[in-house]
């Protein structure tokens, strides 16, 4: 018998499966078996703009000036930032920027050292 995930709503262990789809009897959630295949087990995967895996504590390098909202001088190409954190949305670098404080950016806007 194979082993089957637990609810990701409520934790229960009484999950089914049901053409394709996993049921859980007592919250009544459902989700896609093919998403639990491929959903990655480390959770954020970001790419830098030249296609590389990206990771928390990496140091990036600024491959184009970038304006800043509030601020009078943008972020300048090739200002390194160190120790980045990977977060979940459009803007999925948290870090802190010397001379601009902490600020998120875009992976497709920086490269990996």
């Amino acid at each position: 018998m194979s082993q089957l995930p637990k609810c990701p709503e409520c934790g229960s262990e009484y999950t089914y499966e049901d053409r394709g789809l996993f049921v859980c009897p007592e919250c009544g959630h459902e989700w896609s078996a093919a998403k639990e295949a491929q959903s990655p087990a480390e959770g954020v995967v970001a790419k830098d703009a030249n296609g590389n895996l990206l990771q928390d504590g990496d140091s990036v390098t600024v491959i184009k000036d970038l304006k800043v909202k509030g601020a009078s001088n943008p972020i300048k190409q090739g200002t390194k930032v160190k120790n980045i954190r990977l977060v979940e949305g459009d803007h999925n670098i948290d870090c802190k920027v010397d001379g601009f404080g902490p600020m998120k950016l875009k992976s497709e806007f920086v490269k990996k050292l």
